[in-house]
Order: C-alpha cells, then sequence, then structure tokens
C-alpha cells in the first residue's frame, strides 16, 4: 500500500513538472494558429521605432500575423536585447525582426535563431555574418554623403564641421558618418571636419557632448548629427550658446525636428523610412516561411529634407509617422 501510494505520488509529481515545462516552452501562437513574428527594435522610445512598429502592424495584418513587439527601454542595452531574443527563441516564435543594437554583440543570437530554423530579417542596421533570411535597411553610407553635399552646398564649400557620433558598434551610425567624412575629405578641399565625438543613446549625453565640442571649437561653421536622439541634442546645445550661426544638418523626423526645419532652426534632415522597414521586414519573414520568393537585400530609401521641399506631396508620404 505504501509502495503504491509512492508511485502515485512520484507519478504525479513529474507530470506536473511536465506540464510546467511544456509551458514556459509553449509557442507564442494564438489561439487561431496564426504566425507569431517579434519584432526586436533597438530601443522603444524614439519615434523611429514606433515608426517601425506601426510598419510591423500594418504588415501583420495584411499577412495575418500575430506581431509580438518587444525591445529595451534604452538604446545601448546589448545584454537586455540579447535576452529578449533568448526569450523569444524559448517561445518558439515563428520569425524575428531584429534591429542589432551592436554588430558584433548581437551575432550569436541571430545565428542561434538560424541553428533553431528560425528566420530572421535584419532591419535598420547591419550585423557581421550572413546568417539571416534578410536585410533590410537605409542606404545609410548614402545618407552621409547627402548630408556632406547638403553641408557644402550650405557653407558654399568652405568652413568647419563638427560631426556628433553615436555609439561604438552601432553599424547604421557609423556608415553615416563614413559617408560624411569621407565625402567631404573626397569633393570638397576647401572644408574639414575638425572634431568628433561619441554621444551615446540619450539625448542628455548628446547635449552635453554637443556643448563640450562647441566650446572648444569656436569657429566652426557647421554640424552634422548622425541620429535623433544627437540631432535633438545638437540642436539644444546650439540654442543654448547662441550659436545660431551654425548650420545644424539632423538624421530622422520627428515631429519637432520637422518644426524645426520649417522655423530654419535645423537647415536639414536626413530621413529614412521606418515604416517601410517595419512593414518589409514582416512581408519577408512570412514569404520565407511560405517560400515565397524575396530580395535578400532590400534599400528602403534615404532622402533629404529641407525647408523648401518639406510640403512636397512624396516628402510628406516618406515622413508619415505613427
Amino acid at each position: 500500500m505504501q509502495i503504491t501510494l509512492v508511485l502515485s505520488a512520484l507519478a504525479s509529481f513529474l507530470l506536473c513538472a511536465c506540464n510546467k515545462n511544456s509551458d514556459l516552452a509553449a509557442p507564442a501562437k494564438s489561439s487561431s494558429g496564426q504566425l507569431a513574428i517579434a519584432v526586436i527594435p533597438k530601443g522603444t522610445t524614439h519615434t523611429f521605432w514606433q515608426s517601425i512598429h506601426a510598419g510591423a502592424d500594418a504588415a501583420g495584418k495584411e499577412m495575418g500575423c500575430k506581431i509580438i513587439w518587444n525591445g529595451p527601454e534604452r538604446e545601448g542595452d546589448r545584454e537586455r536585447q540579447i535576452q529578449i531574443i533568448e526569450d523569444f527563441i524559448a517561445q518558439r516564435v515563428d520569425g524575428v525582426v531584429v534591429a542589432p543594437l551592436d554588430s558584433r554583440a548581437l551575432v550569436p543570437s541571430v545565428e542561434k535563431l538560424q541553428e533553431r530554423n528560425i528566420p530572421c530579417v535584419v532591419i535598420d542596421s547591419g550585423i557581421e555574418t550572413e546568417r539571416y533570411v534578410a536585410y533590410a535597411a537605409t542606404d545609410n553610407y548614402q545618407g552621409g554623403v547627402l548630408a556632406a553635399r547638403r553641408m557644402a552646398q550650405s557653407l558654399g564649400g568652405k568652413g568647419k564641421a563638427l560631426l556628433m557620433k553615436y555609439a561604438v558598434g552601432s553599424a547604421s551610425t557609423t556608415a553615416r558618418e563614413n559617408g560624411f567624412r569621407e565625402t567631404i575629405q573626397k569633393e570638397f578641399p576647401g572644408m574639414s571636419v575638425v572634431d568628433s565625438q561619441y554621444a551615446q543613446d540619450t539625448v542628455e549625453t548628446a547635449l552635453q557632448t554637443a556643448e563640450d565640442m562647441l566650446t572648444r571649437n569656436r569657429d566652426v561653421q557647421g554640424l552634422f548629427a548622425v541620429n535623433e536622439s544627437t540631432t535633438i541634442g545638437s540642436m539644444q546645445a546650439i540654442q543654448s550658446q547662441k550659436r545660431t550661426e551654425i548650420k545644424l544638418i539632423g538624421f530622422d523626423a520627428t515631429p519637432a525636428l520637422l518644426a524645426a526645419v520649417r522655423s530654419g532652426q535645423i537647415d536639414a534632415l536626413v530621413v529614412q523610412n521606418p515604416y517601410r522597414m517595419g512593414y518589409e521586414g514582416v512581408k519577408t519573414i512570412v514569404a520565407a516561411i511560405h517560400h515565397q520568393p524575396f530580395s535578400k537585400r532590400q534599400d528602403t530609401g534615404v532622402a533629404l529634407v529641407t525647408q523648401s521641399n518639406l510640403d512636397e506631396p512624396k516628402i510628406k508620404e516618406l515622413l508619415r509617422v505613427p
């Protein structure tokens, strides 16, 4: 009798343990069995990422997918982004769309997705592996080229400029920095980049970095900032130091930055199409799952927004934000 009771209790324990493990590894599919696609941005606060979210949701509705949105609160939190990928692997999602925070640190995570037969589309920023389904992003180097040529135009081909960089390891912004600096060197001998610093991932750190650079360089005429947070911080620093003669060219678009272009506080913005990145990322994942054709490399476009073209229909379409 005692042996029977012990065996019965042991069987109940093992059954509970198996059910518990099953719950932990349960697929992220909805009750209807639709595909579950995880979308992982670099951060969740900037307007840029909200636009990507809107594009992913639109594609999800169109393709009948469940979109699961999760990313680090702060850009720069590599460990958190890696953990989010691990969590989605455990949930057995059907596909992952990710904007890697670091071109090297995220390599093992992206390769692990392939090993687990979870298709991955990389968006926004490159990564140093080819073990993913497709890459959809801006031609970021060309964005830097556009900024350099606009700076030269605004300064009459002569002058000194500052370069506000973002963070080490960010492939997208590094390409913008290189495009700007190399174009100045190759095409405009009367111009030079006299100082460049990393601002890191917040407006506050960008503001402090910009103020330091402006204090050290009293004779500059231009400043190029490579993303949303560095552009906002640079604009605030120029305003606080009353250096309104400086031509500021930024990257990315928010309602506040576009208003600054309209008022003349910002000379120009190089803008991407984040909505399309999110949309194409999800659409490509679904195509891969269903063995349908898709492009391995997808250029989602880049354009220069100035006071003169701000109200053009093609620019308005590009600038749609949630």
